[in-house]
């Protein structure tokens, strides 16, 4: 049985005003090819037994967002909840695989918001995204163990400086990464 309870989600003030958009229409043409790739790899399930596994943590560093808070921009304009953990490892530290798992998305190039971009499904619809890359070390299709390295921390796509995003969903739901950890895991 699962309890859902309200949560006060944080507030978190950047001190940096929002970027300037994209105009619609480029943006909308650079985007959909992108969703689709991301969408597609979600929805991959390669019978993975990650989901199992207590996870670790997928970068040391301090945790610098956290999931659930609204961010409000230099200038008091409010963004969008945030969607995943964020964690200032420096730029280049490595990046390793929370849960055993396939990695059903790489991008090299890099993606207009996520950057390089790496996909693990855990299987039964629960994976994980990294996102801001400055490194990818595995491709699509290969397996991966809990604790091995798939990348490296970076700035690549809408960023305000190095860290990982890390995000996950269960079958399409936002999941906090935080209540995944096992806490026997290696610290941050």
């Amino acid at each position: 049985m699962i309890d859902v309870a309200p949560f006060a989600w944080p507030i978190e003030h950047v001190d940096t005003p929002r970027r300037p958009a994209v105009p619609d229409a480029e943006f909308a043409r650079m985007r959909a090819p992108e969703l689709a790739r991301i969408a597609a790899a979600r929805a991959v399930d390669t019978g993975s037994g990650g989901w199992r596994q207590g996870f670790f943590w997928p970068a040391p560093g301090r945790l610098s967002g956290r999931f659930g808070a609204q961010r409000f921009y230099r200038g008091g304009e409010a963004g969008a909840y945030h969607s995943g953990l964020d964690l200032a490892g420096g730029a280049g530290a490595p990046v390793t695989a929370p849960a055993d798992g396939v990695v059903v998305l790489a991008t090299p190039v890099p993606f207009t918001l996520e950057g390089r971009l790496v996909i693990i499904d855990h299987g039964m619809g629960l994976n994980s995204a990294f996102l801001h890359l400055s490194a990818i070390d595995v491709r699509e299709g290969e397996a991966v163990r809990r604790g091995q390295r798939i990348g490296a921390i970076g700035a690549s796509g809408r960023v305000t400086g190095p860290h990982l995003h890390w995000a996950v969903k269960w079958r399409g739901a936002r999941v906090d990464p935080a209540t995944l950890i096992d806490p026997a895991a290696p610290p941050r």
